[in-house]
């Protein structure tokens, strides 16, 4: 393939015009009952519709989690490869929410499952756990580098087990996140305006204590029902604050399903983050 635009350049363009914001699609059994549907596979396509109907062609990013379509089996999967070709369709970048990693052929078929062109889930991006070590994520990486996508690995993440691993420090006093976070910058280096290779950093976080330079994406989970709020954002990126997704689910989700709300909620966060980012 040539003449690809990275996906961190295609994010840059999407952030500036559209605002920094990620919004989840998220359908899980009780926001299936909220919004007045069954938690099965017609409430599943009645909700993945209405949200891509909603905001596919406003906000920057829309992240389908994989395990809210799988737990329907296959027809659940066909409904996840029609609301990905849709999103994407209708102008969104498609973050794929899987959080796959393992090693070898294993993780190569992971990668091109999501990253791959011809296949019926090719998403522009998609999460990956780095705890098999960094290396083990190469044929992502590799796919991720050909195709022009994007990948975000875990850092430092807004669950409070998280430090159990994250923060452990190694024999040359580095933590796991910071040589995730060092391996990142290493595969955004020379890029721009922007890399393809970002981190999930929780905006719940008191003081992430490491280093956030990576000249790529710092996607951001907990604002909204976690806790933490536009405001918090400085604060917790500094000087990184203008390449920060945050990402959103149940605070917009649960204004569904009219689309009018969602739309609405979306916008607020949107402008939100916007004050306090000065973009």
């Amino acid at each position: 393939m040539t003449d690809i635009t990275p996906f961190g350049t295609r994010l840059r363009t999407a952030l500036d015009t559209r605002g920094q914001l990620c919004v989840g699609i998220d359908p899980h059994g009780s926001l299936l009952t909220a919004w007045g549907l069954n938690d099965d596979l017609a409430g599943l396509e009645s909700f993945s519709r209405t949200v891509v109907e909603a905001l596919a062609d406003r906000v920057a990013v829309l992240k389908p989690q994989s395990a809210f379509f799988e737990r329907f089996g296959s027809r659940g999967i066909a409904v996840l490869e029609r609301t990905v070709a849709e999103a994407r369709e209708a102008g969104a970048l498609v973050l794929m929410d899987a959080k796959r990693g393992d090693i070898g052929s294993t993780m190569a078929a992971y990668a091109e499952t999501f990253l791959a062109p011809d296949s019926p889930l090719f998403s522009d991006a998609l999460t990956v756990s780095p705890y098999l070590g960094f290396g083990s994520l190469q044929p992502a990486v590799d796919l991720a580098h050909r195709n022009g996508c994007g990948l975000f690995a875990l850092a430092l993440t807004s669950n409070p087990e998280g430090h159990e691993v994250q923060r452990a420090v190694g024999a040359d006093g580095e933590s796991v996140a910071q040589a995730v976070l060092r391996r990142l910058a290493a595969e955004n280096s020379g890029a721009a305006p922007l890399g393809s290779f970002g981190a999930v950093v929780g905006a719940t976080l008191a003081d992430a204590g490491v280093d956030l330079a990576i000249n790529g994406p710092l996607l951001a989970p907990g604002v909204g029902a976690q806790g933490a709020t536009a405001q918090d954002l400085p604060r917790v990126f500094g000087d990184q604050v203008r390449n920060v997704v945050p990402s959103v689910s149940r605070d917009v989700l649960k204004h569904g399903p009219s689309v009018a709300a969602l739309r609405q909620a979306a916008q607020v966060l949107v402008d939100d983050v916007r004050a306090v980012t000065n973009a």
